[in-house]
């Protein structure tokens, strides 16, 4: 695809549930022959990596057998994952110990539970993520550093990116780092974060002859910003956030809301005089 804004769905969430025992019942059917999912997560919020899990386990229980394409895996540890689901049998910390790069500063906690389901089912993991020091070279220098032509030619990146897809990366960046970022900052930055999701929905693409599911950040699963907007084919993914504010309208088709974490105020610090 490209940049074809009749990609979104209408401004309407499908369903609304509250996180709990009856939330992935009510959703794990709904995964079931279904091509391409997207489930988001707060990354450091338990309860929503626990109803994820469930929802997961729920669907692959009864039947559906995905691959699991996971943001926590840098693109570069491919090659060590597939050999590590071949030789680690149902040893989650050793499939984890081969491949993770720990570049996101990931708790490990929270994902060994999908990789131990993905041994037990023989599910392939998928390295979904563009690394750090990739993202930082295309905030300098553009996507060439990071993407391959033919990539790039696909999805029009020698051209403008969509207006409301600029603008509503850049209100996210600035968000993301407490509104202090230079304002000259915010276009390469934009740039990295759109990266990051044309690699995830390519390599969801990748898999169009079995049902994929996508974990990652709500940021990078919305509909109207993240990797639907990026994603080919003709059959619409369904996208799942787990979210602890409202999200916009047309982020997600599913959502389910969780408690909020209780966390310090990491704008605190950086906004402190020095």
């Amino acid at each position: 695809m490209s940049l074809r804004p009749c990609r979104l769905l209408p401004a309407v969430f499908l369903s609304v549930l509250a996180a709990g025992a009856q939330a992935a019942p009510a959703l794990a059917e709904a995964l079931q022959g279904t091509a391409v999912v997207l489930m988001g997560e707060v990354h450091d919020n338990a309860d929503g990596h626990r109803e994820r899990l469930a929802l997961l386990t729920a669907a692959v229980g009864a039947g559906w057998r995905p691959a699991i394409a996971m943001e926590q895996f840098d693109r570069e540890s491919q090659p060590a994952l597939t050999m590590a689901q071949q030789r680690c049998g149902q040893d989650a910390d050793c499939v984890i110990a081969a491949a993770r790069t720990d570049n996101g500063g990931w708790d490990w906690r929270y994902y060994r539970p999908v990789v131990a389901l993905a041994q037990r089912y023989q599910l392939p993991l998928l390295a979904a993520n563009v690394s750090r020091a990739d993202a930082a070279r295309v905030a300098r220098a553009g996507f060439p550093a990071a993407l391959d032509a033919a990539s790039i030619a696909r999805h029009r990146l020698t051209q403008a990116l969509p207006a409301d897809l600029a603008a509503g990366q850049g209100e996210a960046v600035r968000d993301g780092h407490c509104r202090l970022l230079p304002d000259s900052a915010v276009p390469g930055m934009v740039n990295a974060q759109v990266a990051r999701d044309v690699f995830m929905a390519d390599v969801l693409d990748g898999q169009s002859g079995r049902g994929v599911v996508l974990l990652a950040g709500n940021g990078h699963v919305r509909r109207d910003l993240g990797v639907p907007r990026w994603l080919s084919g003709d059959r619409p993914p369904l996208v799942i956030g787990f979210v602890e504010q409202d999200p916009p309208e047309a982020a997600f088709d599913h959502l389910l809301r969780l408690a909020p974490v209780s966390r310090p105020d990491p704008c605190a610090a950086l906004a402190a005089p020095r």
